[in-house]
């Protein structure tokens, strides 16, 4: 399947619950964000094409004092995960304001999956294939 999305989403360390704005229950939780959409990991399929506000609880952020941010998004696809008792569900923002970019950005900052190589010693092997 081609890529399509215009921006890269970061994985993130911290799951925060996301939940229906307007209907109140949760939906799932925050897998991955960047400033036009989410994936939001969730038990259940949920039909595509179709407009909603989410409500993601926010993690803790220096220099913010909001719990949550309230986004109007679509929800523009649904797919089975991995695990077949869950669903990823990607939610594109409809639009978002100054400072809920710059929450955004900040989520992204503090809690990125960063996936680094170890930093483990030369196997002594490699050292002779070297010479």
């Amino acid at each position: 399947m081609q890529e399509r999305r215009k921006q890269p989403r970061k994985d993130l360390m911290s799951y925060s619950q996301v939940f229906d704005h307007h209907g109140g229950y949760l939906i799932g939780y925050l897998g991955d964000i960047n400033l036009l959409g989410a994936m939001v990991i969730t038990d259940r399929e949920m039909a595509t094409d179709r407009d909603l506000t989410v409500q993601v609880q926010l993690p803790e952020l220096d220099g913010f004092s909001e719990s949550s941010m309230t986004i109007p998004g679509r929800i523009a696809w649904c797919h089975q995960d991995l695990s077949p008792e869950y669903f990823n569900v990607g939610i594109e923002f409809k639009s978002i304001t100054d400072e809920q970019k710059k929450i955004i950005e900040a989520i992204i900052e503090n809690y990125e999956f960063r996936r680094q190589n170890p930093n483990y010693p030369t196997h002594p092997n490699e050292l002779n294939e070297e010479k």
